[in-house]
This record gives structure tokens, sequence and C-alpha cells, in this order.
């Protein structure tokens, strides 16, 4: 077994593609409508479906917001540099939330930025 992909529901998928490309890297992989049930799904990540877990945005045309809620947490992607990646995204017009530093309690570095649909994504420092 193993973990094939994330969803979360966005209200702008064309603000969403382009906050999850540009500004986190990742590569559109598919993207495929579905005029019948009036919802898009589109998928990307950081190399092929095939090997490696992926993020799905669901789009559902007849809704432009979602509440959240308390039950999600986070999604975590893996950074060299924490501070720079923060800079970068900042740059390129996303959200930095949380600057990056130690974890409270340890010694990670970790920093958290918001995509466009208020999800928040946490940049984990590794080597």
């Amino acid at each position: 077994m193993r973990l094939l992909h994330t969803m979360l529901r966005v209200g702008d998928l064309a603000r969403s593609i382009d906050f999850y490309s540009r500004i986190l890297g990742m590569q559109l992989l598919r993207q495929q409508d579905y005029p019948e049930g009036r919802f898009t799904l589109a998928f990307l990540g950081y190399g092929p479906e095939s090997t490696t877990t992926v993020l799905e945005l669901t789009h559902n045309w007849d809704t432009t917001d979602y509440e959240l809620g308390n039950a999600f947490g986070h999604l975590a992607i893996a950074v060299q540099d924490a501070a720079s990646a923060c800079e970068q995204i900042r740059a390129a017009g996303g959200k930095v939330v949380r600057e990056a530093g130690p974890m409270q309690h340890g010694k990670t570095v970790i920093a958290f930025v918001e995509d466009p649909d208020g999800y928040k994504i946490e940049l984990i420092e590794r080597d």
C-alpha cells in the first residue's frame, strides 16, 4: 500500500493551480472537467503519480469558498532552507504566516505558509 493523494476543495481553481505550481513549484500533472457533476479535478505534485503522493484540487463549479473547520491540520513540504523558502514564497506573492524557526519544544526548523483558500502548508527544513 501507499498513499496516493490528498484532496483539498478550492474556490478558484486557476488561483490555486497558480499558487501550488508557481509559488510552491509543483507541476500540474493532469486536469479533468466533469460537466455532469459540475466539478473539475486537478492533480499537482513534485513527481509522477506512479511513484509519489500528489495533491488533488477539487473545484465544485457552484462553490466559491469553504469553511475550513478545525479538524484539518496542514500539508507538509520538505525544504532545504525554510527561511530562504519563505523569502521566495513571499517574493512570489505567497503569504507566510509563521516565519522559519525551531518548532516549539523541539529543534526542527519549520515555517508555515497559507494557500489562497486558507489551507496551511508547513515547510520542514531537511538536509
